[in-house]
């Protein structure tokens, strides 16, 4: 029974990737990125819109597990609430509105764009973190306590190893929501593949169009594979197994 299925898994994505393929040969898709200034302007937009992603993503996890370590202590739970209250105030408001605000004081390029996108990153990144270190068994913080391990260390070497699981959960759902929001840096002069997606519907072009979604798509699934993978080698095998 696997064995029918996993053959039926191998036929369905051939099938997929044959019919991207003709599609992609009847939209002039195939002919537009075989010319080699084409190529060079692509993979330049790539490179903008992963210098984005990047920036932004490294200011939204350290500010994400900062803030979620600091309010899972028991002196400052009470305060969680508010905290995730303010941190998700910037997704309460269309990401087309964000950008427009940050333009307003800091101007166009990369700057407004890396701060709207550092702003839409961070709360599922603080969520989980919070939601991941308070799931962590009373027993064994007890246990850790018990051994005469310093608050610190029962941080480092047993909560964020048992609470990584969801961590990583909410990094990759805040990279997937930034490669996709990225697109959006182009209206305020930050570059990236939206360059080729707003091109394309402006001119009615849609081999621009896919030229820049395509990619988009691709950086999306490549980054949520790489961060579970990532998870798979860092996660003690001990947690990963009682899960």
């Amino acid at each position: 029974m696997q064995t029918t299925l996993v053959k039926s898994y191998r036929f369905f994505l051939f099938s997929l990737l044959v019919i991207l393929g003709i599609g992609a040969e009847r939209v002039g898709l195939v002919a537009y990125l075989s010319d080699p200034w084409e190529q060079a302007y692509v993979l330049y937009l790539i490179q903008q819109h992963l210098f984005l992603v990047t920036v932004s993503m490294a200011m939204a996890i350290c500010t994400g597990l900062a803030a979620g370590i600091l309010v899972s202590r028991k002196g400052l739970q009470k305060y969680s609430g508010i905290v995730m209250y303010v941190i998700g105030l910037g997704q309460t408001i269309p990401s087309l509105a964000v950008l427009a605000l940050t333009m307003s004081f800091l101007g166009i390029g990369s700057k407004p764009a890396i701060f709207a996108l550092f702003v839409y990153s961070t709360l599922p990144i603080a969520r989980n973190t919070l939601a991941g270190l308070l799931a962590v068994s009373p027993a064994i913080i007890d246990a850790a306590r018990g051994m005469g391990m310093s608050p610190a260390r029962i941080l480092w070497q047993v909560e964020l190893p048992n609470a990584l699981q969801v961590i990583l959960t909410g990094i990759r759902v805040a990279v997937v929501i930034n490669i996709g929001t990225a697109a959006l840096g182009y209206l305020i002069g930050a570059g990236g593949l939206g360059d080729l997606i707003f091109t394309g519907i402006n001119l009615m072009q849609p081999d621009k169009l896919l030229a820049g979604a395509l990619p988009v798509i691709i950086l999306a699934l490549l980054a949520d594979y790489l961060i579970e993978v990532f998870g798979r080698i860092v996660i003690p095998k001990g947690i990963q197994l009682s899960e």
